[in-house]
């Protein structure tokens, strides 16, 4: 399986904000959206970062007065690990694991086409395993 089939089901669409925004917008953004991540933009639309909630709390627990007036570059993970379309849903867990992150954005000859996380993975993962029970228990009955 490949990440291009979780982006066939769930969609292509990204919220990102600029660097330059402040924290409380990207807080305003994960809230309104219900999601766990924004991508962060810099120049010509590329991938300056990723603003995850852990990245938030980890701020507002040292100031959150100040926090929240922060412009998102100066609170952002600026080291993104991307995946592509084609990239093996295996290999996005082995990096999701081994770099302990949630959310991956899907980079395309530059060009931000989805993101996915770390529930993507599993919902497909568990979609994959009931339908693999299914076709035995067919296989068995028949």
């Amino acid at each position: 399986m490949l990440v291009d089939t979780i982006l066939q089901t769930k969609g292509a669409q990204v919220h990102t904000l600029p660097e330059t925004c402040a924290l409380a917008d990207a807080v305003a953004l994960l809230n309104a959206n219900n999601i766990g991540a924004v991508v962060i933009t810099g120049t010509n639309q590329t991938i300056a970062g990723i603003l995850s909630e852990r990245d938030v709390v980890r701020r507002l627990g040292v100031d959150p007065v100040e926090a929240l007036a922060m412009p998102i570059a100066d609170c952002m993970t600026r080291d993104v690990f991307t995946c592509e379309r084609i990239t093996p849903i295996a290999e996005v867990m082995e990096r999701m694991i081994r770099h302990r992150i949630r959310h991956m954005p899907v980079d395309e000859n530059s060009t931000l086409v989805g993101i996915i996380s770390i529930g993507d993975v599993v919902k497909l993962k568990i979609e994959e395993a009931e339908r693999e029970a299914a076709e035995l228990r067919e296989y068995i009955a028949s």
